[in-house]
C-alpha cells in the first residue's frame, strides 16, 4: 500500500514538471499596467520638476549676503498669494488622513498650488525639500488615473499609493525603499493592506526610476559619499545603538520646536502674512548661515567633507532645526526628509570631533537613520533610502540605530494622522 501511494506521488510530480511552461498571468494582467503606467507619468512629473528646480537653483545659489532678506521675504509673499488664490493643497497630515481614512483619493485640483507654492519656495531657498510636493502630485495622479479607469476601493487606493511611491522614488533614486517609505509613512494598522500595497509601490517605483534617469541623465549611484564600513565586531552595534539614541534626542528637539512654532504661526489668519514672516526669518538666518540655505541636496556633501568647529556644527544644527520648522510650519510647501538626513550629518560630525576614530560612515549614516526613524516613524524605509543614498552596505547596525530612534520616539507622531487607528470608510 506504502508503496502503491509513493508512485502515485512520483507520477503526479513527473505531470506537473512536464507541463506546459506558461507566462505569469499577473505579468498580463491589467493592474500590473495601470501600476506600469503610473510609475511612467510619475517619474516624468518628476523629472520635469527636477530639470526646472535645478536649473533656478543654479542661479539661485550664486546669491548670499544680505540680499537673501528681501529675497526671500518676497518669494515667502509670493507663495502665500498662491496658496491664497489658488487653494491651499494641504500637509502630509492631509495626503496620509485621504490614503488611510478616505479611500486613498487625492485631489488633483490641489496640484497647481502646490507646484507653483513649493517650486517657487524651494527655488528662494526654502529649507524644506521636493519630496513632500512630488508625493501629493503624483498620488493624486494615481487617484486621476484610477478616476478614469473607474476603479474603486482598494484598486483605487493602491493606483494612488503607487503614484506616491513614484514620486518618492524619482526623488531618492531607491525604488526599494520608496516603495516601503510610501507605505511606512501612511503608518499601516493591518498588515494585509500594507502588502497589497506593496507589489503596486514596488512596480511604479521601478518604472519612474528608469524614466527619470533617462530624462534627466543623472545616472545610479550614491548622492553622498561616505567613509568604508569593515565590521569592527560587537561594539559596532553598541556604537549604532549610542548614535541612536542621539539621533532621538535631536529628533525630539526637532519635534518640540516644530510644535511650539505651529502653535505661534496658527495665530496668524493670513496665509500670506505668515509665509511672508516666514520668508523674512529665513532669509536672515541664512544671511549668516548659508548652509541652512536650501533643502539640504547639496549641502550635505559640504558637511560631510568640511572641517568645522564643535561650536559651528552645533550653531548650524540649532539653526538648521529653526530653519526647517519655520519653512514648514508658516505655510512654506515641501517635505523634510532629506532636511532631518542633514540635521544626521551635522550631529555625527559632532560625535567625531569627540570620537575620531570611530567609523564616519557608521556614525553619520546612524545618526540620519536615528533622526529620521524618530520622526517620521519610517524605520525600515529609512535604512534602504540610506544605503542606496550613501553607498554605506553596514545595514546591520544602521538597522539598530534605526530602531533605536523608532522606539525612542514620542507616543504622538509628528504627523497626527498617523495617531487614528480606525478606520471609517473603505
Amino acid at each position: 500500500m506504502l508503496e502503491y501511494k509513493q508512485k502515485r506521488q512520483y507520477i503526479r510530480i513527473r505531470n506537473r514538471v512536464n507541463e506546459k511552461l506558461e507566462l505569469n498571468p499577473f505579468v498580463l494582467s491589467k493592474q500590473f499596467l495601470y501600476w506600469l503606467i503610473i510609475g511612467l507619468i510619475g517619474g516624468t512629473i518628476a523629472a520635469v520638476y527636477w530639470i526646472a528646480l535645478e536649473f533656478v537653483l543654479h542661479e539661485s545659489m550664486q546669491l548670499s549676503g544680505w540680499i537673501l532678506i528681501p529675497l526671500m521675504t518676497a518669494a515667502g509673499f509670493l507663495v502665500g498669494l498662491i496658496i491664497h488664490r489658488i487653494g491651499d493643497p494641504g500637509e502630509m497630515d492631509l495626503i496620509v488622513n485621504n490614503i488611510r481614512f478616505k479611500g486613498g483619493r487625492l485631489d488633483p485640483k490641489s496640484n497647481p498650488s502646490m507646484l507653483l507654492s513649493s517650486f517657487i519656495g524651494i527655488a528662494a531657498g526654502s529649507s524644506i525639500g521636493p519630496e513632500a510636493p512630488l508625493v501629493q502630485v503624483t498620488g493624486s495622479t494615481g487617484t486621476w488615473l484610477a478616476r478614469k479607469l473607474r476603479l474603486k476601493g482598494e484598486d483605487l487606493r493602491s493606483l494612488t499609493i503607487a503614484g506616491m511611491a513614484s514620486g518618492f522614488t524619482a526623488l531618492f533614486g531607491a525604488p526599494l525603499g520608496s516603495g516601503f517609505f510610501a507605505l511606512e509613512i501612511l503608518h499601516h494598522k493591518h498588515m494585509v493592506e500594507f502588502y497589497q500595497a506593496l507589489i503596486p509601490a514596488f512596480v511604479s517605483s521601478c518604472a519612474a526610476f528608469v524614466i527619470f534617469i533617462l530624462l534627466t541623465h543623472i545616472g545610479y549611484g550614491p548622492t553622498w559619499i561616505l567613509q568604508e564600513y569593515a565590521y569592527g565586531g560587537p561594539s559596532d552595534f553598541l556604537l549604532a545603538v549610542g548614535v541612536g539614541v542621539l539621533g532621538s534626542i535631536a529628533g525630539w528637539l526637532f519635534i518640540v520646536t516644530f510644535r511650539f512654532s505651529k502653535a505661534l504661526f496658527s495665530k496668524i489668519q493670513k496665509i500670506y502674512v505668515k509665509t511672508t514672516l516666514g520668508g523674512f526669518i529665513l532669509g536672515t538666518i541664512a544671511c549668516f548661515l548659508p548652509l541652512t540655505r536650501f533643502f539640504g541636496h547639496y549641502e550635505i556633501t559640504d558637511v560631510i567633507v568640511g572641517e568645522y568647529s564643535l561650536r559651528s556644527l552645533f550653531i548650524l544644527l540649532i539653526f538648521k532645526i529653526i530653519a526647517i520648522v519655520v519653512s514648514a510650519t508658516s505655510g512654506w510647501r515641501g517635505g523634510f526628509i532629506i532636511p532631518l538626513f542633514f540635521l544626521g550629518a551635522c550631529l555625527g560630525q559632532m560625535v567625531l570631533l569627540f570620537l575620531p576614530d570611530l567609523n564616519d560612515g557608521l556614525v553619520i549614516v546612524g545618526c540620519m537613520a536615528a533622526i529620521n526613524a524618530c520622526v517620521t516613524r519610517t524605520p525600515i524605509s529609512t535604512i534602504i533610502l540610506l544605503s542606496t543614498m550613501t553607498g554605506f552596505h553596514g545595514l546591520m547596525p544602521i538597522m539598530f540605530a534605526s530602531l533605536t530612534g523608532f522606539f525612542l520616539a514620542p507616543k504622538a507622531p509628528l504627523i497626527a494622522s498617523q495617531l487614528k487607528s480606525e478606520n471609517p470608510e473603505r
